[in-house]
């Protein structure tokens, strides 16, 4: 209740009388609450002021018949001013009662704090009292700040150091609570003039066109108006003046010529002391229309040959701009970039464990010596500091992992980057750049390293496994996957071949054959420095039949391609004695003899197709003569032809046989390399002169089925006759698949063909 008190009243005994009497006891009948006068602090001439100044406070108590119209009461015209004494207090938590002295006056309702010191900021309150009630009267408190007198600071633009002609802008920067700083500008110690030459805007003077005698020291202060206080003066700034209007110096980098699709970087050279500058650029010409304002260097872009020429430049500043004199020309010259070349050793396409070298090339005439950058998808090394790059060949040889593999292509920067033994996180993108100096050369197109698990040779023949000596036969050996940069090795019955003047490349050809040259062969690549070897190729048979032999194999059906379930027999006639002779046969499975041998005869019951496979007569000697192939086949049709040769000149018979009849079919189909040759209605086909041009796949077809693909060979023998015979191709044959499907699918050009095509046959 510090602004409230009890008011109690005392009248006459009647009806109003606010006591009641109780025994010998007087009792207050009724109390009435009023409020205490407020009171107000003000501070003049602010409440945040400067060292040295005289402050007032002065406590204002609010007027008698204000206080009464704010309680209700009765208006009745009083003046209380002169009743009420006045107090000052000083801090907030623990207020001190302030005493008159020489720094503390004061005049009834004001105290005045004389020189005001930084010991003086605090929060002040006052109170007023009096004899009657109210008798007290209680401020808020107010809080004064004080500072010390402020130390300007004067700052010179565009700078210190100017040229005759110059606007200078002088500007006095007070760090203060006020805004209302009135400025004095000094130079050499005496007060300047407002002028047509010095032009004043609040806190900046401005030296309309600098001449040699505006040279010297500027200091400033403020005032504040309307009260006793200055700042203190600044530092004083020295000015000085030169004569001659600069001239900029351009420069380019690089010096020499710039390549399409890079960066020319122009400098305008000042003096660093002139202080900052705005800079303006010219191309082609001088007109200020065309200028344009960049940075400071400039980054021309070389987009095409056009941006080659003259440039100029020249600096400014201020405002309106003062502009120094134009550089000389500087002529930059602009040639087409060249385009690195990429090329990959052995290949392309490579093996686990190969060594693999990228070279980058660039085609450019001269002398000049190149560094390079390399680039794999994924990562983007253009922008590596030149000196962080290294030039050792160790820092171009591939790390054992994908990130310090990736650490190599990113700090290479030699011609040729090495991998000494590629694995599969070595596949990707890869692309180069050439770069002289700051200049880079269009990138390579991407090359894409491919790496496959470890290599496998394969070999093939051609035309087939089976001839007569005096002819030639051709062995090719292929690496899936990869063509470039091999060579072969040849091996028969696991004895390295040493003739290597019969292989040229991937081919090894016996021309002509002997019959030694009968065996299994194999073939394995290498290439590359060290050595990377393929794994040995599967084997290849190859039979060579004497021209005039005693021995041959009868074969009863004879014909080519066999029913499945149906019979044969196979036996070895010799002209002077078939003893000692036995019928072998070849399969996808394995070499043995006729299960079911008598003597130099075989008798299969019931075919399988698993009897498909290559048989011939062998001597106890080991000497192999006659070898035919022969297929079985579980469809419903066959193509039949004696399975003996047929001379050049004679005629060639070919059936389209059913299993059910066992006879030919009426209407049948004929297809030589795929194409339709006849359409006969008797199941019949006769070429009338053989020749060597009918050499080729045949098979049939009818509304029942299809037959299996066979091999027509025409060849000369040494008598001068030219034999043919039909060999059924083997479909399970798997060491002459490949030699059969080469030779189709050179001939036939249908896809829906090509994998019938092969030594053995099988079915569409």
């Amino acid at each position: 209740m510090a602004n409230r008190q009890v008011t109690t009243e005392l009248t006459t005994l009647g009806p109003s009388f606010p006591w009641r009497i109780t025994g010998n006891r007087c009792v207050l009948k009724h109390t009435r609450w009023q409020d205490l006068p407020t009171s107000t602090l003000t501070v003049t001439p602010d409440r945040s002021v400067c060292t040295g100044e005289r402050v007032n406070l002065k406590c204002v108590i609010e007027t008698y018949s204000g206080w009464i119209w704010r309680n209700y009461q009765t208006y009745q015209w009083r003046d209380w001013t002169h009743e009420w004494r006045y107090e000052w207090y000083k801090g907030s938590r623990s207020s001190v009662k302030l005493q008159k002295s020489e720094r503390y006056t004061v005049n009834r309702d004001t105290l005045s704090i004389v020189g005001a010191v930084t010991s003086d900021q605090d929060q002040y309150w006052c109170r007023g009292l009096r004899d009657e009630r109210p008798n007290s009267s209680k401020s808020s408190s107010v809080y004064l700040s004080v500072k010390d007198l402020p130390t300007p600071t004067l700052t010179v633009t565009p700078d210190r150091s100017v040229f005759t002609g110059e606007r200078v802008n002088l500007k006095c920067v007070i760090n203060s609570d006020h805004s209302d700083w009135k400025y004095e500008w000094n130079k050499d110690y005496s007060v300047l003039q407002t002028s047509g030459h010095y032009t004043v805007n609040r806190d900046t003077l401005s030296i309309v066109e600098a001449v040699k005698t505006d040279e010297g020291q500027y200091t400033c202060k403020g005032h504040i108006d309307g009260r006793s206080v200055s700042s203190r003066s600044s530092s004083a700034v020295s000015l000085s003046l030169k004569g001659l209007k600069p001239k900029p110096e351009l420069t380019s980098d690089p010096a020499g010529a710039a390549l399409t699709g890079n960066t020319v970087t122009l400098t305008c050279r000042m003096d660093p002391s002139t202080g900052y500058w705005d800079f303006y650029w010219y191309k082609h010409t001088l007109n200020p229309e065309t200028e344009k304002r960049e940075r400071n260097p400039y980054r021309l872009k070389i987009d095409s040959m056009s941006d080659g020429g003259q440039y100029w430049c020249r600096a400014g500043r201020g405002k309106p701009v003062y502009y120094t004199n134009y550089s000389d020309a500087l002529w930059v010259n602009v040639t087409e970039s060249p385009k690195a070349v990429l090329t990959v050793r052995p290949d392309e396409r490579v093996f686990r464990g190969e060594t693999v070298t990228l070279r980058c090339d660039i085609k450019w005439g001269g002398d000049t010596e190149w560094t390079y950058r390399w680039e794999i998808e994924g990562t983007n090394n253009l922008n590596i500091n030149s000196a962080n790059r290294c030039t050792k060949q160790e820092c171009c040889t591939s790390g054992v992992n994908k990130q310090k593999h990736r650490e190599a292509v990113r700090l290479c920067s030699t011609q040729e980057l090495n991998i000494s033994s590629v694995d599969h996180f070595h596949s990707g993108k890869y692309t180069c750049a050439g770069q002289i100096n700051t200049q880079i050369s269009q990138s390579s197109d991407a090359v894409t390293l491919t790496v496959s698990d470890e290599a496998q040779a394969a070999v093939r023949v051609s035309p087939q496994p089976w001839l007569t000596e005096g002819e030639s036969v051709t062995l090719i050996c292929e690496v899936s996957g990869s063509s470039t940069g091999w060579t072969f090795s040849w091996f028969r019955d696991h004895d390295h071949l040493s003739d290597s003047s019969r292989g040229a490349g991937e081919s090894y050809t016996l021309s002509p054959a002997a019959l030694q040259h009968t065996g299994v062969y194999t073939c394995r690549a290498e290439r590359g420095r060290p050595a990377y070897y393929t794994h040995n190729s599967s084997t290849q048979p190859l039979w060579v039949t004497g021209v005039s032999a005693s021995v041959s194999l009868v074969i009863s059906p004879s014909r080519g391609q066999h029913f499945s379930s149906d019979s044969l027999s196979l036996s070895c006639e010799d002209q002077s004695n078939s003893a000692g002779w036995t019928v072998r046969r070849y399969t996808d499975k394995d070499t043995k003899t006729c299960s079911n041998q008598t003597g130099s005869a075989c008798v299969i019951e019931s075919l399988s197709t698993s009897d498909t496979g290559v048989y011939w007569c062998q001597s106890e000697s080991g000497e192999k003569r006659h070898p035919r192939n022969i297929s079985v086949h579980d469809g419903e049709v066959i193509l039949v032809s004696s399975v003996d040769p047929v001379i050049e000149g004679e005629t060639l018979t070919l059936h389209c046989l059913h299993r059910s009849t066992n006879s030919s079919i009426l209407s049948a189909d004929f297809y030589k390399d795929g194409s339709l040759v006849q359409n006969q209605t008797t199941g019949e086909m006769n070429i009338t002169t053989v020749s060597k041009p009918h050499e080729g796949f045949y098979y049939c077809k009818t509304e029942r089925g299809q037959s299996l693909h066979s091999w027509v060979s025409v060849r000369v023998s040494r008598s001068g006759q030219i034999l043919s015979f039909l060999l059924a191709a083997c479909p399970y044959l798997l060491a002459t698949v490949m030699l059969l499907y080469k030779c189709y699918r050179a001939r036939v050009s249908s896809a829906e063909d090509q994998s019938q095509y092969a030594v053995t046959e099988e079915e569409n």
